[in-house]
């Protein structure tokens, strides 16, 4: 990585400390120096993993997204420079559509689209575009799973609220309905 990018970024969670100290959200000032680099973001995108890749201008999100923590966005592919004289990567821009959520630790590797309303699960590694939206995806390599309508009606009776709780707020609201809970 650049000495460069990683002093801003340095720079960027110094600025942060403030804000967490009076208890206000620093996704804004992240999600500035993001735009600062070129990545497109739309509105209300909340992101919990860097929005880094070697190439940030070939990122680009829809409104209403939500990066999970640990995501990796992979713009390149350095393997073809060792087989093609002359060449020494394959580029391709990553496009996430509107209302998408992107799984803890989950890959999206170059030229990959998803369309709008599409759920990555956790761990996956997405190698394809899945333009169409309104699906949820998952393995490695990423497959469609089901569609968002089967899965809000698989999952919807477990679905809660804790906008805006603290930590023991939270904490009895869950344990008070602890028999919503998923199952596996």
């Amino acid at each position: 990585m650049r000495r460069r990018a990683i002093i801003e970024r340095l720079v960027v969670k110094a600025k942060s400390i403030p804000y967490l100290l009076l208890g206000r959200d620093p996704m804004g000032l992240k999600l500035r120096y993001y735009r600062s680099c070129g990545v497109i973001i739309g509105r209300n995108m909340r992101a919990f993993s860097e929005l880094d890749s070697a190439e940030p201008y070939l990122l680009s999100f829809g409104d209403d997204v939500t990066v999970s923590p640990g995501v990796r966005f992979v713009t390149h592919d350095n393997a073809i420079g060792k087989f093609v004289e002359g060449a020494t990567d394959a580029f391709g821009a990553i496009r996430i559509g509107n209302g998408c959520f992107l799984g803890l630790c989950s890959i999206i590797l170059p030229g990959v689209a998803l369309g709008d309303r599409t759920i990555v699960a956790a761990g996956s590694v997405v190698t394809k575009s899945f333009p169409d939206g309104n699906v949820v995806i998952g393995g490695n390599p990423a497959e469609a799973i089901c569609d968002l309508e089967t899965y809000v009606r698989k999952n919807g009776a477990h679905a809660l609220c804790t906008r805006n709780m603290g930590f023991e707020e939270k904490k009895k609201y869950l344990l008070e309905n602890a028999g919503k809970f998923l199952g596996k």
